[in-house]
């Protein structure tokens, strides 16, 4: 039995990004010791109050179907996170947010439709694009520049474009796109009258400038999907509790999608995240706080390091190291930093090619052995530039 060519078009051509992450794994239930500074998955639980009214809201029945589109209370409250102009009708609430990424993709390309994604881009882009049928075409954003979209390479990729899928604060540079980035890909959209997906997921962890969500510029409300989510500024990333920013028509379509898919997401998992979004306002707090402390203790512990260079991240829970005076590919770094080290971070070519000969680093883990892994990383890099 053959299977479909859609599903056999997922897989990236480049490989598995998560291949050393797997690998770490693997060594860890071997007994190995493995610090592990791979994924952005936090290193501490889901803070109590957050979980207590989980357990609340089950125990006292919502246990059944929830509304598919998400609880009016939750809708409500995304609705006065996103700001102005937002209601309920223009919210629909998604098993994460990767979930309301495949669902804006459904609803905007028919098969074989093209939709460009900015390189490097996070790992799922390419093949979240193929799932829905579409063509990823690649535009660079490239670390000479800060990682800011070239915007007259975007404009060359958009062409024929229906769609442009774009990240910031961004996994897995941490580049904020500045107001001029974000007004360039503003008119660019409207020239080309191409959909526009936001990826904000990191909204709450800017470290340097700040966030602007596109939708908020002229013209654009009614061409921009924004994705969101409590994972990353509430410690919930198990919970899967994500959605989309739409225009009402978009929300209204994507129902069908919901009744065919998911079927929504549990009742007592959406009254916990209407709790952090409408209580948790300390909790964020903290967890911000905690990130840029561990932003901070990274580019000190990395000044000065040879063999590698870091930009400062300006936002999210990352920093992207390149290694390219090590004469080694990022792959190959971490793989022996793996084996020699038995520390896991992720190669940039996971990333796309403009992230070729970096490595993306996780800031979850405490703050002594973060500073401690980040030290031994560095010397290892000096030693092989030296070699």
């Amino acid at each position: 039995m053959k299977l479909s060519s859609r599903i056999r078009a997922i897989p990236s051509p480049a490989g598995n990004a998560w291949a050393i992450y797997e690998r770490a794994h693997v060594l860890k239930a071997q007994g190995v010791d493995v610090t592990m500074l791979t994924i952005g998955d936090h290193d501490h639980v889901t803070p109590e109050p957050i979980i207590a009214e989980m357990a609340r809201s089950a125990r006292g029945g919502h246990t059944g179907y929830a509304a598919l589109p998400g609880t009016a209370e939750l809708r409500r409250a995304i609705a006065a996170r996103a700001g102005e102009g937002v209601g309920p009708q223009n919210v629909f609430v998604t098993p994460g947010g990767q979930f309301a990424l495949f669902c804006a993709l459904i609803a905007m390309l028919d098969p074989g439709d093209r939709a460009a994604i900015v390189d490097p881009y996070y790992a799922t882009y390419p093949l979240t694009v193929r799932s829905a049928g579409g063509e990823a075409v690649i535009a660079r954003a490239d670390p000479e520049r800060g990682f800011q979209p070239d915007l007259a390479d975007l404009a060359d990729k958009l062409q024929g474009a229906r769609a442009l899928l774009i990240n910031s604060p961004n996994n897995p540079t941490g580049a904020v796109y500045s107001r001029e980035t974000m007004e360039g890909i503003a008119s660019l959209c409207r020239a080309h009258d191409v959909w526009l997906i936001s990826d904000e997921v990191y909204d709450t962890q800017v470290w340097e400038g700040e966030h602007l969500s596109p939708r908020t510029l002229p013209g654009m409300a009614e061409r921009t999907v924004v994705i969101g989510s409590v994972s990353k500024s509430h410690v919930m990333t198990g919970f899967r509790l994500g959605w989309m920013v739409a225009p009402e028509e978009m929300v209204r379509a994507i129902w069908e999608l919901g009744v065919s898919t998911t079927y929504g997401v549990p009742g007592f998992v959406q009254d916990a995240a209407l709790y952090a979004l409408e209580y948790g306002a300390q909790i964020e707090a903290e967890v911000t706080a905690l990130y840029r402390r561990r932003r901070d203790l990274a580019v000190e512990a990395l000044r000065g390091a040879n063999g590698l260079r870091l930009s400062a991240p300006q936002g999210a829970m990352y920093v992207m190291l390149d290694i390219r005076a090590t004469g080694l590919s990022g792959v190959a770094f971490a793989e022996r930093l793996l084996e020699e080290h038995h520390i896991a971070v992720m190669p940039g070519e996971g990333f796309g090619e403009a992230a070729a000969g970096h490595l993306r680093v996780s800031l979850t883990l405490e703050d002594d052995r973060l500073v401690e892994a980040l030290q031994v990383l560095a010397a290892f890099a000096g030693e092989l530039a030296r070699g």
